[in-house]
């Protein structure tokens, strides 16, 4: 098998590390690995498949010879893809920069895999919600048109980074030894005001934009109806925070343009790859975070009829972000593009 030289920005991060552990959970065919991260972090040893690698500092020279350059996202995306590009290399983003670039594609590999091909070089991955969103959708979508979508999504703190992950569990402690509890990071370290989370619900993910939805709210309807290729199709979003660690869980409400019973639903998910079907009322059998965590596919359970319109269905749809939201997808597009013999 022909092997491909491999980059990773954002190396020492949680989708970093993700990354690493998929290449070797999957078998990836890398010759040489190339580990990127800002200043701060260069110089990090990580020891990977019984080879110690230095981290080095990410700048616009660092991707000479370079074929798949896997981007585990922030605002370095913006300044170095063009020239990861430049030097040859397929940039593979998870960065928001690219994801509304209409000559970037925004793939979910499952999803709309004949997108890769129309690339310039960079290819967006989405948003975590998102990519878990549509996974569920698509089935659905396939056997009969989607009309609206009402999503509330219940978001693990490691999507606002370790950082998050650490307060959540400071804060627990805290609470637990009758300590004061400290709130710097969420919803958002930028923001001029920090709220608990042990405990408690942030109904606010990102800024607030000018229509009073979130960004993390828009991302969610603008990159479902660009990766659908379906504008007409009506979406809402609530994005909340949730004192999990790891995975998302999302409760969608869809209206459909024809008959589809829930049976059907269920076949439709079941046979769809990446999705799995976890729903057996009877044994409280559904999809929870906690049995989400680390594994690839996305869980889809309480999928019921909505008795207050025409063709409605409930789902409820967990997924970890980290995995099949974020890295997993990206090492999945390398993976096809490599199939199809695309480099």
């Amino acid at each position: 098998m022909e092997k491909y030289n491999v980059a990773i920005l954002g190396a020492t991060g949680a989708v970093g590390q993700e990354f690493l552990d998929l290449i070797e959970e999957r078998k990836f065919p890398f010759a040489q690995l190339k580990l990127l991260a800002s200043k701060r972090s260069a110089g990090q040893i990580i020891h990977f498949m019984g080879k110690d690698y230095t981290v080095e500092e990410a700048t616009k020279d660092s991707f000479k010879d370079i074929h798949i350059a896997l981007f585990a996202g922030g605002a370095a995306s913006k300044e170095f893809a063009p020239a990861a590009v430049e030097a040859g290399a397929v940039v593979i983003d998870n960065s928001s920069t690219f994801r509304m670039d209409p000559q970037v594609p925004l793939i979910v590999p499952e999803v709309n895999p004949e997108m890769i091909k129309t690339h310039k070089g960079i290819i967006a991955n989405p948003n975590c919600s998102t990519i878990i969103m549509v996974m569920a959708l698509k089935p659905i979508y396939d056997q009969v048109k989607i009309k609206r979508v009402v999503v509330s999504t219940y978001q693990a703190v490691s999507g606002g980074g370790k950082e998050a992950m650490a307060e959540l569990e400071n804060q627990v402690k805290s609470i637990a030894n009758g300590q004061e509890v400290v709130a710097n990071i969420l919803p958002g370290a930028s923001l001029p005001k920090h709220y608990q989370i042990a405990f408690n619900l942030i109904p606010q993910i990102d800024v607030f934009k000018d229509n009073l939805y979130t960004k993390e709210e828009m991302k969610m309807i603008d990159e479902t109806h660009k990766i659908m290729n379906d504008y007409d199709m009506g979406i809402t979003a609530t994005t909340i925070r949730v004192p999990v660690y790891r995975s998302h869980a999302e409760s969608v409400n869809i209206e459909l343009d024809g008959e589809f019973s829930v049976q059907e639903a269920k076949n439709a998910l079941a046979k769809f790859p990446g999705v799995i079907v976890e729903d057996d009322p009877a044994e409280m059998i559904y999809p929870m975070p906690l049995n989400t965590s680390g594994k690839n596919d996305v869980a889809v359970g309480r999928i019921r009829k909505d008795y207050s319109i025409k063709n409605g269905l409930n789902l409820w749809v967990v997924g970890d972000q980290i995995r099949k939201g974020a890295a997993l997808n990206a090492l999945q597009i390398a993976e096809y593009m490599i199939e199809h013999k695309m480099f």
